[in-house]
């Protein structure tokens, strides 16, 4: 079978591939189109269409499921420079634990001489919540997920890390600041409680979405519980990652008592919803026998 790739863009054609079987996933083809025609972008920056401004084809869908035949046409949209979902994820998690350890452990190069106030222990607290909250975010990074696309455009690099170094210093300004009141330690060790669960509630959830997933592969099932009860919040939610991560920041606004927390955690809140509704959506459109009785990202309610 031969397929026809023509540039998005311009409409121009690159040339003609052979494909070697009607079972090639897009995701091959994209590989072989850069292989056989020198001029097409790289396969990472491909996205294949079957119409010039049509929708972008998955991975895994496969040249006989898009009912295509030799001679049909197939469209290239270069995508722009590419950087490793990995060495993003990186860069948005290492930063944020550099600033605030900087306004925590050298507090003079930012408040100058008022930094030899003695601070509360509830700022001692919340420096260690942050940084528990992003060695965890980098260590799964390294050993935990599995990523279902090797990359990602290159200004995401920018505008991720921009959001997190930024958001960090706003907190962790207020939360260091010397003028800084906690608030009363009973609330302080309640929030602190609920933000341990959280955390382990989020850790458990990447476990299990990492499990569903074998090495190597682009497998795709619909997330279960497993034997660890943190788990068991997949009964009522799609997306318990994002759950557990909004009930951590709201818990550490709770337990800080700072606007700049509590406006971070929604920020985080809203776009971890726009994020969890998409995916549910795609869930319920890719598994018939999907579980009707789940939200998206909170119990009963979205």
């Amino acid at each position: 079978m031969e397929l026809e790739i023509l540039s998005a863009k311009t409409s121009k054609s690159y040339g003609k591939v052979k494909v070697p079987t009607a079972a090639t996933p897009i995701g091959d083809l994209r590989a072989l189109i850069h292989k056989s025609l020198n001029k097409t972008p790289d396969a990472n920056r491909q996205s294949l269409r079957l119409d010039a401004r049509g929708k972008s084809l998955k991975d895994t869908d496969t040249v006989e499921s898009l009912s295509l035949r030799s001679g049909d046409k197939v469209y290239v949209k270069d995508l722009g420079p590419q950087i490793g979902w990995k060495t993003v994820f990186l860069a948005e998690y290492a930063g944020p634990l550099i600033v605030y350890l900087i306004f925590y452990f050298r507090p003079e190069l930012v408040y100058g001489k008022a930094a030899s106030t003695p601070i509360s222990l509830t700022t001692h607290i919340a420096a260690g919540c942050y940084t528990v909250h992003y060695a965890k975010r980098l260590l799964e990074t390294i050993f935990v997920h599995r990523f279902s696309h090797a990359t990602m455009p290159l200004r995401n690099l920018f505008k991720n890390c921009t959001y997190y170094w930024g958001f960090t210093a706003y907190v962790s300004y207020h939360v260091n600041h010397p003028l800084y009141t906690s608030p009363c330690m009973c609330t302080v060790w309640a929030a602190l409680g609920a933000f341990a669960l959280c955390e382990l509630g989020n850790f458990s959830i990447h476990i299990a979405l990492r499990n569903l997933r074998p090495p190597g592969t682009k497998v795709r099932r619909i997330p279960v519980a497993d034997a660890n009860p943190l788990t068991k919040l997949f009964n009522l939610v799609s997306c318990p990652n994002y759950t557990y991560e909004i009930g951590a920041w709201v818990s550490y606004s709770v337990m800080t008592s700072c606007l700049a927390a509590y406006l971070f955690a929604f920020a985080g809140a809203f776009q971890m919803s726009v994020w969890a509704l998409a995916k549910h959506r795609n869930y319920k459109k890719e598994f018939k026998d999907y579980p009707r009785q789940r939200r998206s990202i909170f119990p009963f309610v979205l």
